[in-house]
């Protein structure tokens, strides 16, 4: 870790006491899984916090459970093989019991063609297996230790030049880099020349560490994931301490036209095109309790992080092999209008703001779970 670097981890715990370590409300979330058409429960149902270690398997009456969520924006996912799944975004504002019970859909899943043993060992199918590996495992140095249990569940198809992967089961994720078990329930990918876009919720399992060697590697990943993520960003963006933490924030107008082609490819959409900075408080306004804030913003906003510089497997990645590595640099914009943002950095609507350039280089093996926070 480079002095820089160092320097600014130390600001970080100056940061996040009053989120990560202080005594925040709890809510208790409470209800039932049945079958749509038959109004049977669906025991062995998955009912989780997206992105969260928080989850409850549905008992054989159909009910489950979540103690001590902390209050604030969460998505509420649910899943079981052979029906439609569901995803709700809530925003608890009161540490109380909350009920939801849900009634999903059957549905089939039907794949292109051949059946998934056989796609095992078909060359084609494996081909477009490390694709998906690249771009949804990542090509950084953790995604070298991170492995997909049952890629078996995996099918994938090409559609007027448009990349798609289906899964028919939730994908096993076992990350060695970071010491996580993850659950991704994929509910779309795809990927054509110029952008890659995937919707799924992950569920994490901290996974138990061989030795105390393995255990400080982990905490040390970990904290170097965290440090200059998008999370990190809005947490200095709330506290207002965006420059103290590393980061500078410029805008970028771009014409209407243009948005839709800024994608999560490699390299700056935007690159060439002059930028202006900007007071970073301006992305944020109040919200309807004093625990909450609203992002919005008009065009792109480029976000640069002085804390570290580009990994070289970033060069590659970007197709700038030759330039030596800068301080890391992202995009942000939004599709879809202004969202709420709760005291933890976590947007009431998850998908509220696409990215580009190094943050969406860093994908599935570089992600912690919502609650993590660097330690003391």
């Amino acid at each position: 870790m480079s002095a820089t670097r160092a320097l600014l981890a130390v600001f970080v715990l100056s940061l996040l006491p009053a989120v990560a370590w202080a005594q925040v409300p709890t809510a208790t979330l409470t209800g039932t899984v049945v079958d749509d058409e038959t109004g049977e429960p669906l025991p062995g149902a998955s009912v989780f916090i997206a992105t969260s270690t928080r989850g409850d398997v549905v008992d054989t009456e159909g009910r489950f459970e979540l103690r001590g969520v902390p209050v604030g924006a969460h998505r509420l996912y649910v899943s079981i093989i052979g029906f439609e799944p569901v995803a709700v975004d809530t925003l608890l504002r009161e540490p109380r019991v909350y009920t939801f019970n849900f009634r999903l859909k059957p549905t089939v899943l039907e794949l292109e063609g051949e059946v998934v043993v056989e796609a095992e060992r078909d060359r084609r199918w494996q081909r477009r297996y490390e694709r998906f590996k690249r771009l949804f495992i990542g090509e950084t140095p953790n995604a070298m230790y991170t492995e997909i249990l049952n890629p078996e569940v995996l099918d994938f198809e090409n559609n007027g030049g448009e990349f798609r992967a289906i899964a028919s089961g939730p994908l096993i994720i076992e990350n060695r880099a970071l010491g996580y078990r993850i659950q991704y329930f994929l509910r779309e990918f795809g990927a054509t020349p110029t952008r890659t876009f995937y919707d799924g919720e992950p569920l994490y399992e901290e996974l138990e560490p061989e030795d105390e060697v393995e255990a400080q590697r982990w905490d040390e990943r970990r904290r170097a994931a965290f440090i200059g993520s998008p999370r990190h960003f809005l947490l200095a963006l709330l506290a207002g301490q965006v420059e103290e933490q590393g980061f500078l924030v410029f805008s970028r107008p771009v014409p209407a036209g243009r948005m839709s082609q800024t994608g999560m490819a490699g390299g700056s959409p935007l690159a060439g095109q002059e930028r202006f900075p900007m007071e970073p408080q301006s992305l944020i306004e109040a919200g309807e309790t004093p625990q909450e804030r609203i992002l919005g913003f008009e065009g792109v906003v480029e976000i640069v992080y002085r804390g570290e510089t580009e990994d070289e497997s970033y060069l590659g990645w970007s197709q700038q092999i030759g330039r030596k590595p800068r301080f890391q640099t992202s995009q942000m914009w939004q599709e879809r209008g202004p969202t709420v943002l709760d005291y933890k950095g976590d947007l009431l609507n998850p998908y509220g703001v696409t990215v580009s350039s190094y943050w969406a280089f860093e994908r599935v093996a570089d992600d912690v779970p919502k609650e993590y926070r660097p330690g003391r």
